[in-house]
């Protein structure tokens, strides 16, 4: 190869929802990048050929995602060279989409909470990868069995958690019906040493329908109670004086009388 030319470093893979992204440095002076996708059984096939560019969408090279796979990225000079000579390349780490893709965040659908029980639905992320009649694979119809959901839940302004399992697109767990409670979930891949717990869904919270002693608490009822028993005192000790009052005012106004 041609010896003068760098070759690429700190290569990556990036996979979230098996949508892969290659990415590596540096950024090319004078020369260009092709990348090559070398797997264990399939043909090598290239990508973002002559590009000057340091990422390169790799999604569609890696459709058996239970393969594992290498990337050579090739430094070509942008002058153009002997179509003889083999250009200097560097090599990526492995990568194995099925058991090193991040799982995306579930989307939540609907959640309700009604008495004591808390409903949850919600749908699995979509993969890049589609059916012959065009619509998207969800990350279930790759991974089937091996996929789950966790729940996580607690009561609103609490920081206990309880957490739940499924395999199915729905929660429902019992819950204190008097309180509010925030949640999230996450999907997981039981069968992975790494990579197991996916990205977790935004936080939502219920809103049952809350009274003033649930907004608000005990104490502030105690603090209105004492304002009111004091402001009912005032008003009979006032109405006392008052009534003293006029009962003096009357006997002063009925001596001269009692006098002649």
């Amino acid at each position: 190869g041609n010896p003068e030319l760098p070759t690429a470093v700190n290569i990556t893979w990036s996979s979230i929802n098996f949508k892969t992204i290659l990415r590596w440095q540096p950024k090319p002076s004078g020369y260009l990048y092709t990348v090559e996708i070398h797997g264990q059984t399939s043909n090598t096939r290239k990508k973002c050929i002559l590009t000057a560019e340091t990422e390169c969408d790799v999604t569609d090279l890696l459709r058996n995602v239970r393969e594992t796979y290498t990337a050579h990225i090739l430094s070509v000079a942008s002058s153009g060279t002997d179509n003889f000579e083999e250009p200097p390349f560097a090599v990526s780490e492995k990568f194995t989409p099925y058991i090193q893709t991040v799982l995306g965040k579930p989307e939540i659908q609907n959640y309700t909470q009604k008495g004591s029980k808390l409903t949850v639905m919600f749908q699995d992320p979509l993969t890049p990868y589609t059916f012959p009649n065009g619509s998207f694979q969800s990350i279930r119809d790759i991974f089937q069995n091996d996929l789950e959901y966790k729940i996580y839940y607690w009561k609103d302004q609490s920081s206990g958690k309880k957490d739940a399992i499924t395999k199915s697109h729905e929660f429902e767990e019992r819950v204190d019906s008097s309180k509010n409670y925030c949640f999230y979930i996450q999907g997981i891949i039981p069968s992975r040493r790494e990579n197991r717990n996916g990205q977790e869904s935004m936080v939502l919270c219920t809103s049952i329908g809350r009274n003033v002693l649930h907004e608000y608490g005990a104490e502030f009822f105690i603090i209105i109670a004492v304002i009111v028993i004091a402001v009912i005192a005032s008003a009979v000790v006032l109405s006392v004086i008052l009534c003293k009052r006029k009962k003096a005012k009357a006997a002063r106004e009925k001596e001269p009388l009692n006098g002649i």
